[in-house]
């Protein structure tokens, strides 16, 4: 699938879920790792999960079945790799405190649709 749709519909899925704080980064030509960096933050763990199982749906429909996640059931933060795009899910006292958008800086930050930012 191309990266750009694969994009698409995990924003989609973000914003489905009600995602928080959701920033994306075109990450082409300049990480070797992925094309795109998507973060998003969820108010509790029952939200991260539930939006890290909406990405993982979306993918299934879409006959996409090419990804991997870290984290456990327990966890503050998951990672969702769909190798052309890179999805850090995080609680947001997590997120305030990885601060993993540093990492991703040098990409160009993407805009987002307003229904995709809730």
């Amino acid at each position: 699938m191309e990266s750009q749709k694969l994009l698409d519909l995990v924003l989609k899925a973000i914003s489905d879920r009600h995602g928080e704080q959701t920033q994306a980064y075109d990450m082409r030509g300049i990480s070797i790792l992925t094309d795109y960096y998507v973060v998003t933050s969820a108010g509790s763990q029952r939200q991260l999960h539930a939006i890290a199982n909406q990405i993982i749906q979306t993918l299934h429909e879409n006959h996409e079945t090419n990804y991997r996640i870290e984290g456990s059931h327990d966890s503050s933060w998951l990672l969702v790799d769909l190798n052309d795009v890179v999805v850090d899910l995080f609680t947001q006292e997590a997120r305030q405190f990885y601060g993993v958008e540093k990492l991703w800086e040098s990409g160009k930050r993407l805009e987002i649709e307003e229904a995709q930012e809730q």
